[in-house]
């Protein structure tokens, strides 16, 4: 994958792979993408408040906010990567031959393996997309009034992020044959998703001052 990394291609050469029968990138792909978008908005709403006198009171709090949602996006980033890159072994796993007892255990090794892999990425994407919500939603509140509704879209980007992944892990989970693993993935996303009801506040807190 690292000589033909998706998010270095063109935006719309990106779309059309996405738009393709090719199985990467995908929707876990995609969530990564948009919760790196959500933390970008987040941050340009700093930019635009950092040097400002109006806002000199908050200097130091949007500075710390702006390097926090900057570390987010390149987490982000990278997972976009790393979704494709685990999804590979999962895919091969299914076409494994499963005519003797030990090609079927074999099989069931492996698929353990990938899917363990592969719903660990968009757990990670939805952790850190609820990590990103609550310094968005700071900086919705002390940030630049000329960009609101910047931190608005980053709120409601970054939740769609959040819903997008948690259908990914979903996918995984219910695939795994190991019930109490499964079930443990599942209420940590069911938890992580509740967190993204945030956004609606601050959605919410924004649309107020635009009205």
């Amino acid at each position: 994958m690292a000589e033909n990394k998706f998010t270095s291609l063109p935006c719309t050469e990106f779309l059309q792979q996405l738009a393709s029968k090719s199985p990467v990138p995908g929707g876990g792909g995609a969530a990564a993408l948009a919760g790196a978008t959500g933390a970008a908005l987040g941050g340009m709403v700093c930019s635009l408040t950092l040097g400002k006198k109006k806002y000199a009171d908050v200097q130091d709090e949007v500075a710390a906010l702006q390097q926090r949602l900057t570390e987010l996006r390149e987490r982000l980033l990278a997972l976009a990567e790393r979704d494709a890159e685990v999804f590979a072994p999962l895919a091969a796993c299914y076409s494994m031959p499963t005519e003797t007892p030990e090609q079927r255990s074999a099989k069931e090794r492996a698929m353990s393996a990938a899917l363990t892999d592969a719903v660990a990425v968009p757990l990670e994407i939805m952790e850190l997309c609820a990590a990103a919500l609550p310094l968005i939603d700071r900086t919705a509140a002390i940030g630049s009034a000329l960009a609101v509704s910047d931190a608005g879209c980053a709120a409601a980007i970054c939740k769609a992020a959040l819903q997008s992944a948690y259908l990914n892990v979903l996918i995984n989970t219910k695939s795994m044959t190991d019930r109490s693993a499964a079930e443990a993935l599942s209420a940590r996303a069911e938890a992580l998703l509740a967190g993204g009801d945030g956004a609606d506040t601050t959605f919410a807190a924004v649309r107020a001052r635009l009205v």
